[in-house]
């Protein structure tokens, strides 16, 4: 059985450990990225990460992007939306079925 992860600063990821997820706090992106390279490793099956760690984790996020494990999903932090994950969202289903059938300008 896989694990769920959730990977932030302690603000933003807090609540998610009454929730039952096991919470990893980063100091920063590059803590954030050595962090998601260990879980990576070992059995879990998706890691939550938030948007402002993801900024500096580009490279170790594009690693991961193809597999079936962990699936990599970006939450807003406690700052609020970048943005970030709703566009990532976005690619992939575009990727998926060929058009962007979720932001579609709807005029």
């Amino acid at each position: 059985m896989y694990k769920i992860a959730v990977i932030g600063d302690k603000d933003s990821i807090l609540g998610f450990g009454a929730l039952g997820l096991e919470t990893h706090f980063a100091k920063d992106s590059m803590d954030a990225s050595q962090i998601l390279n260990r879980l990576a490793k070992e059995n879990y099956g998706v890691i939550y990460l938030t948007e402002e760690y993801a900024l500096g984790a580009e490279n170790v996020i594009a690693r991961y992007q193809d597999q079936m494990t962990p699936a990599i999903i970006l939450i807003p932090g406690a700052k609020g939306s970048l943005g970030i994950g709703m566009r990532a969202v976005s690619k992939s289903v575009e990727r998926a079925v060929g058009a962007d059938i979720l932001f579609k300008d709807q005029s």
